[in-house]
């Protein structure tokens, strides 16, 4: 496999981890409270407003790791089915995944929104660059 393809695998690996890694921690902040009793399950069937602050912060964070990302994958694989694959492209991806570390950081720690916010904006344009150059690169790649 060639090095450019690996780095972008790993990049996505990184960004499946995180996501696995709140699963985890959610669980965990989670499943203990139910099994004492401290909370009934008819009270989280349908919303979490029966966790504590931080249960809930972490779900909320896991369910982020669905919107971005999304389209962070889908580009990926884009590249790597076209072989697309160059060292921006790369870096825009591994920038993308650790701004999302940083997004999610803060959504689980302080959740200042401002700085949450900036965050994400910050992945979103990381993003959008991400596949502005994967499209520029589609277009002007010679046909097969």
């Amino acid at each position: 496999m060639p090095l450019l393809d690996k780095m972008l695998a790993l990049a996505m690996a990184a960004q499946v981890l995180l996501t696995l890694g709140l699963l985890v921690w959610m669980g965990r902040e989670r499943v203990p409270r139910v099994v004492r009793g401290e909370i009934r399950v008819a009270d989280i069937a349908v919303e979490k407003d029966a966790y504590p602050l931080k249960a809930r912060l972490l779900s909320n964070s896991f369910d982020n790791q669905f919107q971005l990302p999304l389209l962070f994958f889908v580009g990926a694989l884009t590249a790597l089915l076209f072989g697309l694959l160059d060292w921006f492209t790369v870096g825009l991806a591994w920038l993308f995944v650790f701004l999302r570390y940083v997004h999610a950081a803060i959504h689980v720690t302080t959740n200042r929104v401002y700085r949450r916010f900036t965050a994400y904006v910050a992945g979103l344009a990381v993003l959008a660059l991400f596949w502005l150059w994967l499209v520029l690169r589609l277009l002007l790649a010679p046909s097969v």
